[in-house]
């Protein structure tokens, strides 16, 4: 799905990004629910970047990635630790495009997102190339989701990907 994020387009940058589990929803501009086996999925976009929330069994896990003024966590390039009875893993990168490239790629993916039906992407008005775009799925017992940030204005990409599985029982 993609839609147009009606809010005043902001010039955030990558290195503003922070990441945040735990945190509770957030208002979102576009939300899309999501069932994947005994999974309750909901990708959210913010106004300055993503919120993901997992329901399963009692279980739950909520993943921020955003703008969050006064936030003191920014964002890492990985993390694996423990939520709950599940084993959460993420990742980050950010990648520097020249122009061109950078306009092939933000349409390379949108397109991708758009036409997906576990995807959610916004554009944001006053740039065609800023958008932020999820992709869930479910595989092997595990949840997992992509994510892409656009930041047109300095030609950087940030790509985070997270999985989301059952604790490995400890060996015998």
């Amino acid at each position: 799905m993609l839609t147009t994020l009606k809010t005043t387009y902001t010039d955030t940058r990558a290195a503003d990004l922070a990441w945040c589990l735990g945190k509770d929803p957030l208002p979102a501009l576009a939300v899309l629910d999501l069932r994947l086996a005994d999974s309750l999925v909901q990708l959210r976009l913010l106004g300055a970047s993503h919120q993901v929330l997992l329901e399963e069994g009692d279980g739950v896990c909520s993943e921020t990635v955003a703008c969050l003024p006064g936030s003191a966590t920014p964002l890492p390039l990985g993390v694996a630790k423990r939520v709950g009875a599940w084993e959460y893993e993420f990742a980050a990168r950010i990648e520097t495009l020249s122009r061109g490239s950078f306009a092939g790629r933000a349409q390379e993916l949108l397109a991708l997102v758009a036409e997906h039906p576990y995807g959610l992407a916004g554009t944001f008005p006053g740039s065609p190339h800023a958008f932020t775009a999820l992709l869930a799925q479910r595989c092997e017992g595990q949840v997992s989701w992509r994510t892409w940030h656009a930041y047109p204005q300095e030609g950087r990409l940030v790509a985070t990907r997270t999985r989301v599985g059952a604790r490995a029982a400890a060996p015998l």
